[in-house]
């Protein structure tokens, strides 16, 4: 994305030259054209970035250079730029959700288990499809912060598989007892390293849904991992 600033403070081609060089150093940044005759700044950045960041770069409010929006309102920006990060866990989710509704309707009343049971099974089909795509790169993300695969890097490698046989077992309704129990174990250590990452405001690639789409570690996947818990957990419950 590219949004255009008002920089003021800049008087001559080094004013420029400084404002391009600290804008370049902000995170997720990929180009920068500035022109102190307009008094502006194009910045072309890889997700939205808050302009508070920018003022930073730039020395902070006690720098002769300050830097405002003048084409986008900060809130609305934000919004899109969460939507556009998770755009392909908003819709998978939802494409999941819609089906195994569409389910249901075959049934005379709403079976709250069978649906849980469906859309587990339609979770871990399509984010292990994901996985397998580029086996390789989602181990090498996922050791990045999996607690199990930091001690034992093959986890990383039998996870995507792991998720595949809970996709099939949910999906033919296999020992119930035995896939609701290892889905609660798996997805409970997993979250693990999740949290940890999250709570430390680590910057690192969520592995998800493999090497496919670069999505950044956060609560969104904290909601994903504790959706199947719970899930699990409460057929659990009702089993036994």
């Amino acid at each position: 994305m590219t949004h255009t600033y008002q920089v003021t403070g800049m008087t001559c081609g080094s004013c420029e030259a400084k404002v391009k060089s600290a804008l370049m150093t902000v995170e997720n940044v990929s180009s920068v054209e500035v022109s102190k005759d307009t008094n502006t700044a194009t910045v072309t950045m890889d997700k939205h970035i808050a302009i508070i960041e920018f003022q930073k770069a730039l020395g902070g409010d006690e720098s002769r250079y300050h830097i405002s929006a003048i084409e986008h309102n900060e809130t609305v920006e934000q919004a899109k730029s969460w939507f556009v990060t998770y755009k392909p866990i908003i819709t998978i989710f939802a494409y999941i959700t819609a089906i195994t509704l569409l389910i249901q309707t075959q049934n005379d009343s709403f079976n709250l288990m069978e649906w849980m049971r469906h859309f587990m099974a339609g979770f871990f089909l399509i984010f292990s499809f994901f996985k397998m795509l580029n086996l390789k790169g989602f181990a090498e993300s996922y050791v990045m912060y999996d607690v199990v695969a930091r001690k034992i890097p093959i986890w990383a490698y039998l996870y995507a598989f792991v998720e595949l046989g809970l996709g099939i077992a949910n999906l033919i309704d296999f020992n119930p007892v035995v896939t609701n129990a290892t889905t609660f174990i798996v997805m409970s250590i997993s979250i693990i390293g999740v949290l940890q990452s999250v709570l430390n405001k680590k910057q690192i690639k969520c592995a998800c849904l493999g090497a496919v789409f670069n999505l950044p570690m956060s609560t969104v996947t904290i909601i994903e991992d504790a959706l199947m818990i719970v899930m699990s957990g409460v057929m659990l419950v009702t089993m036994l």
